[in-house]
């Protein structure tokens, strides 16, 4: 099997321009990969491992490199229990940026991470969601039950 990397980067700044779009971020792609990051490694830091390389399976390379970036395996995942947790961990990730990124709001925040998981779905089984939702605080397993699974 030969590596196609201009193809990877290819589909890449593709799923980023529409991405892009889908947040009304304009052409802002840079606030968008931003976000996409964050809520990766948001949800990265609260699933299991074994979740995490099942989900990571079904991306497409440019998203599997994403999900990855600097990951460190620890043995105990963290623990989130409410959707304000949840959102105050992708701030977290996206570090100094997140002030200007999610505009000092939860509303905003937590339709990124909707728009995010909508996106996700076009590449992730819904019996795979299933698995991740059981990882989830409530809030955010009804937000992918309600707006993903149907």
């Amino acid at each position: 099997m030969a590596l196609n990397f201009n193809q990877y980067a290819s589909e890449g700044n593709r799923f980023l321009k529409e991405y892009t779009k889908a947040m009304n971020l304009g052409d802002n792609t840079e606030k968008a990969g931003r976000i996409l990051l964050s809520v990766l490694h948001a949800l990265r830091d609260i699933i299991p491992v074994q979740e995490s390389l099942q989900f990571m399976a079904q991306l497409p390379m440019f998203l599997k490199g994403a999900y990855v970036h600097g990951w460190k395996i620890r043995g105990k995942k963290m623990r989130i229990k409410h959707m304000a947790d949840f959102l105050d961990l992708v701030r977290k990730h996206d570090g100094a940026a997140a002030v200007n990124d999610f505009e000092y709001s939860d509303e905003v925040a937590e339709q990124y991470v909707k728009t995010t998981f909508i996106y996700l779905r076009k590449y992730v089984s819904l019996g795979e969601l299933e698995d991740i939702r059981d990882s989830l605080p409530k809030e955010l397993k009804s937000m992918i039950y309600s707006n993903l699974m149907f």
